[in-house]
């Protein structure tokens, strides 16, 4: 297997027994990790109303992490453009790539990333939280980098100062939208992993070259956690496997740990469901890691791979990262 770009996901997992502050600390940790361990860029997530989740205002995390590194490119995976007004988007990613020229990504999704009562609180009101919107709200977002807008407005800091804007997707749709405007591409296989291949050959057939990108860019987002055997993966796997079951069902919950989640007894179905989530993601030793990296890069081929790893404690965390590369890339 030839080296691959490698890249990060990270949510700011915010831990049973633990703070919020103490989540992006470690977050922090990793960030500084992964830069020296030679990765590309570090993204983090934006979701709402997640008691395990503390990357909710992604723009002021990636000023603390742009701040705290010194190399690595950092940026949102995604800011879910239904929740905010473009402007201020604008405004926010223009602020940091002045302050951190040519290190900040501005990754965006079409969704909300959270339920709908949350969304509303967000926006305020329900314009612009459906689908049919988006693309007249990413192409206002795209004009405030370029100029102004159809009202004389600039966007300061904005203009002229533009991040390497991405757009993430886990359909079909938003493969072509990225296609259209010529756009890098990031696709959620972490959590659509049925639809991966699919979309991004949509996207690689229905590419536009633009002035931002020649030609077509893709980076796949895959579940990452290795260890030294199969089952302690599987162990340290069993958190993240509880919290997708419980977003699921609507209770969000703080990660919990691998004894409290090997604890929870669950459903025929919630285990159905936990093991689906598994299929075609990276899980277990090193050498299973390194076959199946060879197995997804094959069927997608991708120019990254963005690893997300969602375990228990931040050590594990920097662990399964040098693990995962290493078995990568060797």
């Amino acid at each position: 297997m030839s080296p691959v770009t490698l890249s990060v996901l990270d949510l700011a997992p915010v831990q049973a027994d633990a703070t919020a502050g103490e989540a992006l600390h470690a977050t922090t940790r990793f960030a500084q990790r992964a830069e020296e361990l030679g990765m590309r860029r570090f993204w983090v997530a934006e979701h709402h109303n997640m008691p395990g989740i503390a990357s909710s205002a992604p723009a002021v995390v990636l000023a603390h992490l742009a701040a705290s590194t010194s190399r690595i490119r950092v940026g949102s995976g995604g800011v879910m453009l239904p929740n905010h007004a473009p402007l201020v988007v604008a405004e926010q990613f223009g602020t940091l790539e002045a302050l951190h020229p040519g290190r900040v990504d501005l990754g965006i999704g079409r969704a909300p990333g959270t339920d709908p009562a949350t969304a509303r609180a967000l926006r305020r009101h329900a314009e612009g939280l459906g689908a049919e919107s988006f693309p007249r709200e990413l192409t206002a977002l795209m004009g405030y980098f370029g100029g102004t807008d159809a009202d004389g407005i600039v966007a300061t800091p904005g203009r002229g100062t533009q991040p390497e804007m991405w757009l993430l997707g886990s359909s079909g749709y938003s493969a072509q939208v990225a296609a259209v405007l010529g756009l890098p591409f990031a696709f959620a296989h972490h959590f659509a992993g049925e639809n991966t291949a699919a979309a991004l050959a949509l996207y690689r057939d229905n590419f536009r070259p633009s002035a931002i990108l020649a030609e077509p860019y893709s980076m796949v987002a895959v579940s990452a956690i290795c260890a030294d055997t199969d089952a302690e993966a599987d162990r340290l796997a069993a958190p993240r496997d509880l919290a997708f079951v419980n977003l699921r069902a609507g209770r969000p919950q703080a990660l919990a740990t691998p004894e409290q989640a090997e604890g929870f007894p669950g459903s025929d179905a919630e285990r159905h469901f936990a093991a689906q989530r598994k299929a075609g993601q990276l899980q277990g030793s090193p050498e299973t890691v390194r076959a199946q990296a060879a197995q997804l890069i094959e069927d997608t081929r991708p120019d990254e791979l963005m690893l997300t790893t969602l375990v228990y404690d931040i050590d594990t965390r920097i662990r399964s990262l040098e693990l995962t590369a290493e078995a990568i890339n060797g």
